[in-house]
């Protein structure tokens, strides 16, 4: 198994951002990322790679979300850790939601206010 695919695991990073077009050009440019643009019904979601490998990606935010960068952790349950989570003291700020023959993910808040997300892959 990939490490990045092991329950506890940092998987996948993602920037919502209100102007994708800018951000690409400057990541792209900063750090040599490669992309390919993923058209998902109404929005297109841009994947970044560092040569082949996919390492995260780039999509447009809600006009109420602010632009920021957000950590996926792999677990074996969703649903299981979105419950311990709230039994821990966070909250749910996106429930566990699916994603087609991707996986599913929930975003968190925790006790101190910190955002992250976690994240059960499809398995393959």
């Amino acid at each position: 198994m990939e490490p990045n695919m092991t329950h506890g695991s940092f998987s996948w990073n993602e920037l919502t951002t209100k102007d994708t077009k800018a951000a690409l050009e400057f990541y792209t440019k900063l750090f040599g990322w490669n992309t390919e643009v993923m058209h998902m019904g109404p929005m297109d979601y841009t994947v970044v790679k560092v040569g082949d490998r996919a390492i995260g990606g780039v999509m447009a935010s809600p006009p109420e979300a602010p632009t920021m960068w957000t950590g996926y952790v792999t677990v074996d349950n969703i649903d299981e850790t979105v419950k311990l989570a709230e039994s821990l003291g966070g909250t749910v700020c996106v429930p566990a939601t699916d994603i087609p023959d991707v996986g599913r993910f929930a975003i968190l808040r925790d006790p101190q206010g910190a955002i992250i997300a976690a994240i059960t892959y499809v398995k393959r």
